[in-house]
């Protein structure tokens, strides 16, 4: 990772991350522990899409299916109880919702490249609630 993509890991961390980290505790319903592998979420050339393919490809997806998993007391109390952390990384470049997301043991990894289909963020998100409601 060079200085560019230091700098917007940087100011996205400061400037962005609370505010959907926030909605994410919100959908939930608790604090949700989150472990993002930043390091690995940069293709090269890529940096000036990150600001929009972020929230669209890694945490809107989120907030959006828990809303709909926590919906009821039943539903939060299954997600309160079952996920221990979500982790977010781009270790495979997957692109596909239905490779990119993986619930084993507690953990939501969510192993997505960070640009690729961006715009697709309706498909993200049922593919990642059905998961849930089928682990939880």
């Amino acid at each position: 990772m060079g200085l560019k993509e230091r700098r917007f890991t940087k100011t996205f961390q400061e400037e962005t991350f609370p505010g959907l980290k926030q909605q994410i505790d919100t959908a939930a319903g608790f604090e949700v522990e989150m472990l993002i592998e930043w390091e690995t979420l940069f293709e090269e050339s890529f940096v000036h899409l990150y600001q929009d393919s972020y929230p669209k490809i890694y945490f809107i997806p989120l907030i959006e299916a828990f809303k709909a998993i926590a919906s009821d007391s039943l539903g939060k109390e299954a997600l309160r109880t079952s996920l221990q952390k979500v982790v977010i990384n781009n270790q495979d470049n997957h692109h596909n919702p239905s490779s990119a997301y993986s619930f084993k043991e507690g953990v939501l990894e969510i192993n997505h490249s960070p640009i690729l289909n961006a715009d697709k963020v309706e498909d993200r998100i049922e593919v990642l609630t059905e998961l849930l409601e089928n682990n939880l």
